[in-house]
């Protein structure tokens, strides 16, 4: 849980996210060792894009090829 809300709110701080929706549940997980089910916390975080989403992308595409490290990405 603490990974996926640090990275959201990475992306919301750098202004390349906004939040949409947040939900918190739990699921059964069978245990391993004692063979029998144990309840884990789970969270789904919605984020969208921002509307300067594509200018900031393209300003950090633009400033990593003069520093010479471009790497393509998919999308």
């Amino acid at each position: 849980i603490a990974t996926v809300v640090t990275v959201a709110e990475i992306l919301k701080n750098n202004g390349l996210a906004v939040e949409k929706k947040i939900m918190t549940s739990t699921v059964d997980i069978k245990d391993d060792s004692r063979g029998r089910p144990v309840q884990k916390a789970k969270i789904e975080i919605v984020l969208g894009k921002t509307a300067n989403f594509d200018e900031l992308m393209a300003a950090a595409a633009a400033e990593d090829g003069e520093n010479g490290d471009v790497e393509e990405q998919t999308a």
